[in-house]
């Protein structure tokens, strides 16, 4: 192993098994699904690293989301079981799974049924069991290296389409005689950093690409998705301790589907063959990199962590975007939808959102917890949002760092994040019903982003 100008590093890893022993409601959809079975375990992964004085505890959660309070929870249980961690430097983000179990907040469904769990029951099988994971990876903190690579997989795509009239739409059709193009681009690159005990084995590795887990998002079943067989194949390749931490990077207008080619020529990547080629497409990136990563672990580092409260402004809206949402409240209302159905799921998101802007056409300002953290040559940046890709792209782009892992829906999940051009098209993802903040807010989360990493570099 090699080092650079720093301290000794160490490293711990657990996991979780987070699976609800009853059926839940699946949120992540508009209408109810009941979990039928389960197909995979759900897991939380934690990864403990401590050097130069400084510590981080990464969480990655088989889930949609990770709410605020659910954070807290965990970090508040974790408290005086161990005396040398600060909460605060602990941080969970989602892989964005829609075949996970309810974490959130109340969701749009109706009252859960006989024999089917609560949100509340789940999310205290969750802080229990993450909190425990993070004590156990935390007590096995001992020395070892980090060697990181950039690997290639084609697992992300651009899900918004745009159309003649200059409206995009989410999942839209690429085969009416109006597509013009997708909306935004894509991004292969898989940000890949290993881990190494002091014999030079491999512990684990950490990877980063900007697609969320959400194949067979419309099932009912629980599953962490593509991630479940790219752990399979990774640790049948590194043997069964290994771990896999995922972390989602910006990825809000991505999903695992080719909106060109419809499935023509490749799995079926609404069902479980497609969750296997993108599970396998993401190990395959893991282990052609190996090789490269393990050429220059380094065991001694320089590591920062900062963490930090920062507003975003909230979105602003016309007069006339919010009267078109009470009309499309009323519609819904008059058609009285069964509880349950897409419709009824949808009326109540509007009327939340209505809710939000009954004094003022701009929404209330977002505070939002920020990560950032060098750890050697490499950065790591969170952010609550479903971000989306442009913005990714551009911390990346001008970062100092030589890697730069960006991890959305961390620490609470807020939302869509769209671009101007999205804004233009509007469609789901990009209008007032799924968007707290505005490019305005996006464009200063990305410079106060780059300031922070880049200031992690200044005078080394």
């Amino acid at each position: 192993m090699s080092s650079e100008r720093g301290t000794k590093l160490s490293i711990g890893w657990a996991s979780a098994d987070i699976t609800p022993d009853r059926p839940v409601q699946i949120p992540g959809q508009f209408h109810e699904r009941v979990s039928e079975r389960v197909r995979d375990p759900i897991t939380a992964t934690v990864l403990a690293l401590e050097a130069d004085g400084d510590r981080a505890v990464m969480v990655s959660c088989d889930a949609v989301g990770v709410h605020t309070d659910l954070m807290e929870g965990v970090r508040e249980r974790v408290k005086g079981r161990v005396d040398d961690l600060e909460t605060s430097k602990i941080f969970l983000a989602a892989t964005h799974t829609h075949t996970g179990p309810p974490l959130g907040r109340p969701l749009l469904y109706p009252e859960p049924g006989e024999g089917v769990m609560t949100v509340e029951e789940c999310k205290k099988l969750f802080m229990d069991r993450v909190a425990g994971a993070i004590v156990e990876a935390w007590n096995r903190r001992a020395p070892g290296g980090v060697g990181r690579a950039l690997g290639h997989a084609a697992v992300g795509f651009n899900r918004r389409l745009t159309y003649a009239d200059g409206t995009s739409q989410m999942y839209g059709n690429s085969d009416r005689e109006d597509f013009v193009g997708v909306e935004g681009t894509q991004d292969h690159g898989v940000e890949i950093l290993f881990t190494w005990d002091p014999d030079g084995n491999a512990t684990g590795v950490i990877v980063n690409p900007a697609c969320p887990s959400q194949v067979v998002e419309g099932k009912s079943f629980l599953s962490a998705d593509y991630w479940d067989e790219a752990r399979k194949r990774l640790r049948k390749r590194f043997g069964e301790g290994f771990f896999v931490l995922p972390l989602c990077s910006a990825a809000g207008d991505q999903s695992p589907r080719d909106l060109v080619r419809r499935g023509r020529g490749e799995a079926n990547m609404r069902d479980e063959d497609g969750l296997v080629e993108m599970g396998r497409r993401i190990a395959c990136a893991v282990e052609d990199v190996y090789e490269k990563a393990r050429s220059d672990i380094r065991d001694e580092i320089v590591f920062e962590h900062t963490v930090e409260k920062l507003v975003l402004p909230g979105i602003e809206v016309s007069g006339a975007e919010l009267a078109r949402l009470g009309k499309d409240i009323e519609t819904f209302r008059e058609k009285d939808p069964e509880p349950g159905t897409s419709e009824w799921g949808r009326m109540n998101r509007y009327e939340q959102v209505l809710e939000r802007f009954k004094d003022s056409t701009r929404g209330p300002d977002l505070s939002m917890e920020l990560h950032v953290i060098r750890l050697g040559e490499a950065a790591f940046c969170t952010n609550p949002f479903e971000l989306f890709l442009d913005y990714g792209l551009r911390i990346k782009a001008r970062s100092r760092a030589e890697q730069t892992f960006v991890v959305q829906l961390a620490c609470d999940m807020v939302g869509y994040l769209p671009t101007r051009k999205a804004v233009a098209g509007a469609g789901y993802g990009a209008t007032v019903s799924s968007n707290p903040v505005g490019p305005e807010g996006g464009d200063l989360l990305v410079e106060t982003t780059i300031e922070r990493i880049n200031s992690l570099w200044d005078d080394r």
